[in-house]
């Protein structure tokens, strides 16, 4: 079966602009608010429409590009690739109470970082190592269950639950030989997510593989659409399941990884923000992952903004997406008993 084109054509335009105003938005709020006006003026000036004094210039580039916008680029990033790799999840395993760290890529990266900041590593070099890390547990996960049950569904579930148990036992096993004054905090600090060490140029290198990640799963929905409907009769549509699913997870982990190693452990995103698309969107996966892509960029953006600006210091925005998918997950469950999953 081909694979189905992105239905930019009837959704494009209207998640794109979505995505724009949340940026903006975004942009706009922080310790130091800034008007919407000062923005485009910002903008204006950058594009040569409108003319600014060079203080005040100089004022606003520090401020939007330097400290602001290579975190609201991140959010984008990480956001849309959680959603976009919780929604193929959920699609590939046809359950909808799974998420990205189901085949253990979180506990692998969390423990390939946990190792670097141990071994006091470069910052580039712990980043590589929670990315090489997570796509190892996933690669452990798969392996056993291509070992013992030729990668069925259920051996994948069982494979990444021993995967993660064994990469967060190795994980303990780092923080119990960290340093408890620098290393630890360090270490726990990374685990609850954070934005504020984002940059331009790491952004820059990081945006062409979770940009094609996302784009390429977002071109798969038919086929996604197809294995919900079983093995068996997705074979009989001709669609290659052995290769599409092993196609799918590698995709949705490669991801994964890379937003892990931008910025730490950030939870429930692929889980809540998947269910919040399908109820705007049905269950179709053309149309889902899309949709779950802008809907996660909008959903990290709005916790972002909550991080930095709900309390005097900045909060780990690990905690505000947990906080948020704890209530969200809870409303979410009226709709489960009444079966519109």
């Amino acid at each position: 079966m081909r694979a189905a084109a992105l239905p930019w054509p009837r959704l494009g335009p209207g998640l794109l602009a979505a995505v724009a105003a949340a940026m903006l938005f975004a942009l706009c709020i922080g310790r130091y608010p800034l008007p919407l006006a000062d923005i485009l003026r910002f903008l204006g000036a950058a594009l040569g429409l409108v003319e600014l004094p060079a203080r005040e210039y100089d004022t606003l580039f520090n401020l939007i590009v330097r400290i602001r916008l290579p975190r609201v680029l991140a959010a984008v990033l990480v956001g849309s690739a959680l959603a976009s790799a919780g929604a193929a999840f959920q699609g590939v395993f046809r359950n909808p109470l799974v998420s990205p760290g189901l085949l253990g890529v979180l506990a692998g990266s969390a423990f390939g970082a946990a190792l670097g900041i141990l071994l006091d590593l470069p910052w580039a070099l712990v980043q590589a190592l929670a990315f090489a890390m997570g796509v190892a547990a996933v690669g452990v996960g798969v392996g056993i269950a291509t070992l013992f049950g030729n990668g069925s569904i259920i051996m994948m579930v069982l494979g990444g639950v021993i995967s993660g148990a064994l990469f967060t036992s190795l994980l303990s096993m780092v923080k119990y030989a960290a340093d408890p004054y620098n290393q630890l905090p360090a270490i726990v600090h990374w685990l609850m997510g954070s934005l504020a060490l984002a940059d331009l140029g790491q952004i820059g290198v990081l945006a062409v593989p979770i940009g094609v990640g996302v784009l390429l799963l977002g071109t798969l929905g038919r086929g996604l659409d197809a294995l919900s409907m079983g093995d068996d009769e997705a074979r009989a549509l001709g669609v290659p399941v052995r290769a599409l699913r092993f196609g799918i997870v590698a995709l949705a982990t490669l991801i994964s990884a890379l937003t892990v190693s931008l910025a730490g452990i950030i939870g429930w995103v692929g889980l809540i923000v998947p269910h919040i698309a399908r109820l705007l969107v049905g269950p179709g996966n053309a149309v889902l992952l899309p949709t779950s892509a802008a809907l996660g960029a909008c959903f990290l953006l709005a916790a972002d903004g909550l991080a930095r600006t709900v309390a005097s210091t900045e909060v780990p925005i690990g905690i505000v997406t947990e906080l948020i998918g704890v209530v969200a997950f809870v409303l979410v469950l009226g709709r489960v008993r009444r079966g519109w999953l």
